[in-house]
């Protein structure tokens, strides 16, 4: 049997059969959620997002208009869910949250030679985090949707609801950001 595309599977919820947004879910919510932990640095407030987002899709399915692509239209929700979460959430700093947002555990610096460079790996994945989440909402935003989803300007753009114009500096910008705080944390 072949899969069925997105505008099937709409096509198909709308006409009642709600089970096939169920195969919407299982072909985008990784995507959705891996993006959304890089977009809110939180594990927790990104299957919060993701789950909150699948559900105004299902409720707004009908207003898909099927001009861009599923995973465009259900990213720009859950884009919009995220920009309401973190404007409502509060500043928390506690070592538990450290740790989620860092995605590992403390680890013991005396390793053998031979896992040494997976740890040196892991090290620069953490900087590279930690450089991500101190960029402010609007660049981390972009540059995740570029460098990490890949998407084209004019989707972001669409995504961010903003001129390209602004999409390209603000990419710029925080790319610019981003090397000046590694710099800056490789030098501690």
């Amino acid at each position: 049997m072949t899969e069925k595309d997105d505008q099937t599977l709409i096509r198909e919820c709308l006409g009642g059969q709600t089970e096939s947004f169920n195969q919407l879910v299982l072909r985008h919510q990784n995507r959705l959620y891996n993006t959304l932990v890089n977009v809110l640095n939180s594990q927790e407030d990104a299957r919060d997002v993701a789950q909150e987002a699948f559900v105004l899709a299902f409720q707004k399915l009908e207003s898909f208009r099927g001009d861009s692509a599923f995973y465009s239209w259900l990213f720009r929700i859950a884009m919009n869910a995220a920009f309401s979460f973190q404007r409502k959430r509060k500043p928390t700093a506690s070592i538990e949250a450290a740790r989620e947002n860092a995605g590992a555990e403390p680890t013991d610096e005396r390793q053998d030679s031979a896992s040494s460079s997976a740890l040196e790996s892991v090290e620069t994945q953490q900087l590279v985090r930690t450089a991500i989440a101190q960029l402010s909402e609007e660049y981390r935003t972009v540059l995740v949707l570029k460098e990490m989803e890949g998407l084209r300007y004019e989707e972001i753009a669409e995504v961010v609801n903003c001129p390209i114009g602004t999409v390209r500096s603000r990419i710029h910008r925080a790319r610019s950001e981003l090397r000046e705080s590694l710099e800056a944390l490789l030098k501690k």
